[in-house]
Order: structure tokens, then C-alpha cells, then sequence
């Protein structure tokens, strides 16, 4: 069953300052709880969100509530509604606070109905060089905050579970990194940021990647991408792909415009009809018909529409 877009729930997207370009990417904040104070009561699936596969690490609060993982498979593709892991039962709740690497894949979870979670999404290579965490052990995985080993990250940990709203968590994460940032910046950028879109910030690793290998192999250039990022080259070119279809999709949408699949594959550079569907379900868990449709009318999916 579908989840139908609900009224009192609360989502939104903030792009980052102009300081914190090449690092930060985007913020996402998700409040449950403000359909409660208008005495409104959301579904279990009205409470599940439904992420595709990133290129990006996050950082995630949870200010109030609890989250849990629940997994998805052929039956959970179908049905929101099912509310548990169709390999089992749902996972345990998750830590206040966790960080995630890129993922190759797409990820669910169940939140309560008083859920209020701020989240962040950073480039991976800026995020490496700020903690020195290591990009193989993140990738496709969440871990507690306690992850990254730095006592100065701990005391933002536990500011960031004693912000009371958005802005104070904006602000308290965006004054903690800017001073880090700042002294990893030129290593990470050697001019100006990357523009926005997977595609850009793909584009500007691999010339990075380059001149720091002048006169070397390809396949070198290749592992430091791989290093900088935690995927290799050919992933990231898959979901930079997806996300300009992605993009086209929602902007056909908004002129009133028909969506052609057919079409819409050979302007992007898939094979063909079916070339797009398998990747799109591969990095979504959906067809790209099915995805449009719940993105439009599936509360679960709103960090599709915040996104875009």
C-alpha cells in the first residue's frame, strides 16, 4: 500500500554556506513529531524514508525518537506498508548519532511518530581529510558518531543531541567544521569548489586525481579516485548518470510535460529502455515509473523531493 503525503510532517533541505562549498553538500531536516502537535496521527509507513544509493558520506541526529533499519527486498519494493525486514526482523534502533559512507545501493528505515532528525550530507574526501577516517571501512556501512576517534568530534556529538531545533544544530555543525575545513581546504580543492551535481564534483576528482599523478597510468589516476571518494570511477559515473535523469524526470514533471522512458534513456546515454530500469531499480529498488509515481505521492519518499 501507499503512504500518501501527509500535511503536518515537516521536511526541508538547506544548502550550505558559501565557506563550507567542497565540503558540505546539503542538510536535510525531518520532523515527525510537528503532525502530533496538530493532532494528526501518521501510518508506520508514513514514518518510513526511503533513500537511493549516494556517492556522499552523512552525519545523522536524532534529536528525539528513535530510527531503525529495516530491510528491503522484492516484497518491501512492493509494498511500504510491510513495515518489517522481508529477510527478517526489523534491525535494532540506531544510535542518536551515526555516520555513513557512500552506499551502492538504497537504504530504508522505520522512524517513531515523535522522530526530529537533522542530517548532513559531505563529500567524502573533504570528510577524510578532516578525521582521517578510513573511506574503505565507512562504505555501505552506519556506525555510531564514536567512529570517528577525536575528542573534539565527541563534544560536537553531544552539542549536537542538546540542540532543541534546526537552527541551532545548523549553526552549532556549520561552526565546528568551518575552522577544520578551512585548514584542509587547499589539500582537498585546488581552486575553486566543484559545482553542484554528481556530475561536477565527479568531473573535479578526476582532474585532481590527474595532476596529482602527471605522467602516470590511467589506473593509478583511477585508485586515488577511489581513495578521495570510496567508490571507484565507474560508480560514480552510474549515479551521476541517474541523478540528470533523475533531474529531467522532475523537470518534464513540473513543465507538464509526458515522461518518455525510451527517450529519456538515449538522452543520458543508457543502452536502452531496459538498460535504465535496471540501473534505476538497482540504485532505488524501484522502476524508474514506480519511483516517479511515489516520489509524487509517497510520504516516505520525501528526501526525493526535498533533493531535487
Amino acid at each position: 500500500m501507499d503512504a500518501p503525503l501527509h500535511p503536518g510532517t515537516v521536511a526541508r533541505l538547506h544548502i550550505p554556506p558559501r565557506s563550507l562549498e567542497g565540503c558540505l553538500y546539503a542538510s536535510l531536516w525531518r520532523d515527525l513529531s510537528a503532525a502530533a502537535t496538530q493532532g494528526e496521527t501518521l501510518s508506520d509507513a508514513q514514518c518510513q524514508s526511503w533513500f537511493p544509493a549516494t556517492p556522499l558520506c552523512g552525519l545523522s541526529w536524532t534529536l528525539s525518537g528513535r530510527v531503525r533499519e529495516l530491510g528491503i527486498g522484492t516484497e518491501a519494493a512492493r509494498d511500504v506498508d510491510a513495515g518489517t525486514d522481508v529477510d527478517g526482523a526489523p534491525g535494532p534502533w540506531l544510535p542518536a548519532s551515526v555516520i555513513g559512507g557512500p552506499r551502492a545501493g538504497p537504504k530504508r528505515f522505520q522512524a517513531t511518530p515523535d522522530c526530529r532528525a537533522f542530517m548532513v550530507a559531505i563529500r567524502p574526501e573533504a570528510l577524510q581529510a578532516m578525521t582521517g577516517v578510513d573511506l574503505a571501512e565507512l562504505k555501505d556501512r552506519m556506525l555510531p558518531l564514536s567512529f570517528i576517534d577525536d575528542p573534539a568530534w565527541h563534544a560536537l556529538d553531544a552539542a549536537m543531541l542538546a540542540a532543541r531545533d534546526e537552527q541551532t544544530a545548523r549553526r552549532t555543525l556549520e561552526d565546528f567544521l568551518l575552522p577544520r575545513w578551512r585548514a584542509v581546504r587547499d589539500e582537498v580543492l585546488a581552486d575553486d569548489p566543484p559545482p553542484r551535481g554528481y556530475a561536477g564534483w565527479m568531473q573535479h576528482l578526476a582532474l585532481r586525481a590527474i595532476a596529482a599523478g602527471h605522467g602516470r597510468s590511467v589506473r593509478q589516476a583511477e585508485r586515488r579516485i577511489k581513495q578521495w571518494s570510496g567508490q571507484s570511477l565507474r560508480a560514480l559515473r552510474l549515479v551521476s548518470r541517474a541523478e540528470a535523469a533523475f533531474q529531467q524526470v522532475r523537470k518534464l514533471e513540473e513543465d507538464e510535460g509526458a515522461v518518455i522512458w525510451s527517450a529519456l534513456a538515449q538522452d543520458h546515454g543508457y543502452a536502452d529502455q531496459a538498460h535504465l530500469c535496471r540501473e534505476t531499480r538497482r540504485l532505488s529498488g524501484f522502476s524508474p515509473e514506480e519511483l516517479r509515481r511515489r516520489v509524487a505521492q509517497d510520504e516516505a519518499f520525501w528526501a526525493y523531493r526535498v533533493w531535487v
